[in-house]
């Protein structure tokens, strides 16, 4: 059972608390509040302020890559100014047999206000802080329920912590009033976290049952949910299910196999690369939001998650890889690995390649090479009108390269 919090609505009461008890304490005893766990870094996801800052002097100079990952940035329609947002009370994924889907009024809005929030960290004109700020504040006014059959867990996990990532670049706005972003804070712990969680928690005689990338996205959303809100017990669950959960997302489990080689088999390997790519790209997410908050979760078992990026690179740039038969308990079985959608070109690359061979100095040859492919990455609306092009924020060379 999840341990009782002293706000109800999530940590942002306790962080106005906090806040205000501050005043009142002397330099010594802020600075052991401040060495307290329940204190994050902001912004502190996917993003801190000295990668903003790399960005703009790279930008300025006209250094590459990140010149070309900034022009597809500002070509892209949804980091235009023009963008207007379209939100609506209940966002439907998968169909319940009575409304029809319209997820993708959802998955865009996020994209242009994740974009323009770049955009406006870059060059630091308001106009794109107003327009990202306007899209959330549509959304966080308006929103109330995400529905349809069970496919609406894929939409709390994948849109809540990319929604999660955009608000976090534009909480250090000055002119996002507190009362939206507060009210922000509210639509994620009440309309997004209460389906992330009970997903989690969900107990049936098979956990396997669901593909890795069900667990990921979620364990995304509430690991986010909970720096955005201050929310130390969110992002505990996050961490803790990766490293010990019982389902497909923990690493020992989505990572499942490490061969001779060194390489390791993905979980959903022998299910289709379109798949297998996207839980590259949303445990490097998970990965980097940890570290931005100290945890290293990319080190965690001796590298695991490299070996499983590393495996899945290779094959999907054509190399041949070791494969053990694949089953779970509702009679999946899977005795070769599957060449569906062979060298799906997810921009994702850039982030587990920078962490691993500019950042920690660890060979990933095969990461490099997929990295060197893809360069420049876009973002949502690079990569076709349907969902699995917006299913990871993208624009990873503008944001991730660190020389």
């Amino acid at each position: 059972m999840k341990p009782m919090r002293l706000c109800v609505l999530g940590g942002t009461f306790l962080f106005s608390l906090l806040t205000a008890c501050r005043k009142e304490m002397s330099d010594a005893q802020k600075q052991v509040l401040n060495n307290h766990d329940t204190i994050f870094v902001h912004p502190g996801l996917l993003h801190k302020q000295s990668d903003f800052d790399r960005m703009k002097t790279k930008v300025e100079a006209g250094a590459e890559p990140w010149l070309s990952g900034w022009n597809k940035l500002t070509t892209n329609a949804h980091s235009g100014l023009s963008w207007q947002p379209n939100p609506a009370d209940t966002v439907y994924r998968g169909s319940d047999g009575t409304h029809p889907e319209n997820y993708w009024i959802l998955f865009n809005d996020i994209a242009a206000a994740y974009a323009t929030a770049l955009r406006w960290k870059v060059t630091g004109d308001n106009a794109y802080a107003e327009k990202s700020i306007q899209i959330m504040n549509a959304w966080s006014a308006r929103l109330k329920k995400i529905g349809g059959n069970n496919d609406a867990n894929l939409a709390a996990g994948l849109y809540g912590y990319q929604f999660a990532n955009a608000a976090e670049i534009m909480r250090t706005y000055k002119g996002w009033a507190q009362a939206d972003f507060s009210r922000f804070q509210r639509m994620m712990l009440n309309v997004f976290y209460p389906m992330n969680h009970a997903f989690l928690t969900r107990r049936e005689r098979c956990m396997s049952h669901f593909y890795a990338n069900w667990d990921l996205c979620v364990m995304n959303s509430i690991l986010a949910t909970g720096v955005l809100c201050d929310d130390r017990d969110l992002y505990n669950e996050a961490i803790n299910y990766f490293k010990h959960g019982a389902g497909n997302g923990a690493i020992g489990n989505a990572v499942y196999f490490i061969h001779p080689d060194g390489l390791g088999q993905w979980q959903e390997s022998g299910r289709d690369q379109g798949h297998a790519t996207l839980g590259i790209g949303l445990m490097g997410a998970f990965c980097e939001m940890a570290w931005n908050q100290g945890d290293d979760m990319y080190g965690y078992d001796n590298n695991r998650f490299l070996k499983g990026a590393e495996y899945v690179a290779a094959y999907n740039l054509g190399d041949s890889v070791p494969f053990k038969p694949y089953s779970n308990c509702v009679g999946v079985v899977q005795d070769i690995i599957s060449s569906g959608g062979r060298g799906n070109g997810r921009p994702i690359w850039e982030l587990v390649y920078n962490h691993y061979v500019n950042r920690k100095g660890l060979p990933a040859p095969n990461c490099a090479r997929f990295a060197q492919k893809v360069r420049p990455e876009g973002g949502g609306g690079n990569y076709g009108p349907n969902s699995g092009g917006y299913d990871q924020l993208g624009y990873g060379t503008l944001t991730c390269t660190l020389k």
